[in-house]
């Protein structure tokens, strides 16, 4: 069997028109659901769209790289450079055939593509996005509405640049890279770990304009909270980004089961692990630096510091919970970081003493996305001032 080329880009022409064919049908329900509404309205629920889709997508890509199927097609974009696995089935055959319970298999091969063309159709998403932003960001120019706009009521008007939607287009086509990277260095751990922090970040750069359009739509202004609180509210989004980051090490090195027993592991409370192989960050999958296996005190470690860094995380969360209950405009955001603080909880539990199953570990990966994303809908949706009694004070006024 010879060997298949990593980069075959014979099938991109298809694959792209394929992702336009998937778009239009979003696309089609922004523009039919709000025909009769203004382009801040289309914009709005376009964003929305994108964002809702976006979230499924980080899903599936934890399906894929939980399945083992992020080499199921060990080439890039296509598979056996054709644009389905249909056209490859030859291929496929035969490496399964070879190693049946490989990384090549017929639904390993299907679930690696659907991922690639749901990625395609978010990107032309994107796109689509960033014209309609621009093209009204200019009419508005022209109207002389766009100074009015940029300030915003309340402070909302910097979540609707048009820059926000620019970003997250150079974003998603850096996520492609780390797609494609992916594949072409055999699940090299680190870049499949940025590849899930960059899913992450798309979301909070997707979650930012929607925000601001949906409050702009209900002619909403920005809450005023506390410096403080918003000062944790960056704690927060930073210590869950780093967790994010913690878990996607734990995943992408396969060190979950290292430890299977909660609160205890191996049924020590500081069982023997080696550090030094756990921070070796440049290395290929299970193995070290050196070319040695990595060993299993290295896994341990790998998966305690996660579990540690777990501690921190959610007693930091359920104290923000706590504060936000002081400010009624942000219950909704409330209501849902507590319930996913809740469902992380109980799927990172799962995985550990259930042995890693396949629900609780999507679950689990999506919701830290989910908690990521609540975070930034409160701070896009907030701005800091000064309070007295739970109640903004106007400016100028003597607290």
């Amino acid at each position: 069997m010879s060997e298949q080329a990593l980069y075959d880009l014979a099938p991109v022409l298809e694959l792209m028109l394929l992702g336009l064919l998937l778009a239009l049908g979003p696309l089609a329900w922004v523009w039919l659901r709000n025909r009769s509404g203004g382009s801040l309205k289309r914009l709005q629920a376009l964003s929305v769209l994108t964002l809702f889709l976006t979230f499924d997508l980080v899903l599936f890509g934890a399906f894929t790289r939980l399945t083992d199927s992020g080499l199921g097609c060990p080439d890039w974009p296509g598979c056996y450079g054709s644009a389905s696995p249909m056209g490859a089935r030859a291929q496929i055959a035969e490496a399964q055939a070879a190693m049946p319970t490989g990384p090549v298999t017929h639904g390993k091969a299907w679930i690696e593509m659907v991922h690639r063309y749901l990625a395609t159709t978010v990107g032309v998403l994107i796109i689509a996005m960033t014209i309609m932003a621009w093209r009204r960001a200019r009419r508005l120019g022209r109207a002389g509405g766009a100074g009015a706009e940029r300030t915003g009521a309340g402070g909302t008007g910097g979540a609707l640049s048009p820059w926000w939607p620019t970003l997250a287009l150079f974003w998603v086509c850096l996520q492609g890279a780390f797609g494609a990277w992916t594949v072409t260095m055999k699940l090299f751990p680190a870049i499949v770990t940025l590849h899930l922090l960059g899913g992450t970040g798309l979301l909070a750069l997707l979650c930012v304009p929607a925000v601001g359009l949906s409050r702009a739509a209900r002619q909403q202004g920005a809450t005023v909270i506390s410096p403080a609180l918003r000062a944790g509210l960056w704690l927060g989004l930073a210590l869950l980004v780093l967790q994010v980051a913690l878990g996607g090490w734990v995943s992408t090195n396969y060190a979950v089961l290292a430890c299977s027993s909660f609160p205890t592991c191996q049924g020590s409370w500081w069982p023997a692990m080696d550090f030094s192989q756990a921070l070796q960050i440049w290395r290929p999958l299970g193995l070290l630096q050196d070319g040695s296996n990595i060993s299993f005190a290295g896994l341990t470690a790998i998966h305690y510091l996660h579990r540690l860094a777990a501690y921190v995380v959610v007693a930091a969360l359920a104290g923000l919970w706590w504060r936000l209950g002081e400010v009624p405009a942000l219950a909704s955001q409330r209501r849902v970081l507590g319930a996913f603080l809740v469902l992380q909880v109980l799927t990172g539990l799962s995985n550990v003493v259930l042995d890693w199953p396949l629900v609780a570990a999507v679950l689990h990966t999506g919701g830290a996305a989910a908690l990521v994303t609540v975070i930034v809908w409160c701070l896009a949706a907030s701005r800091p001032g000064a309070l007295r009694d739970g109640l903004p004070v106007a400016r100028g006024e003597i607290a």
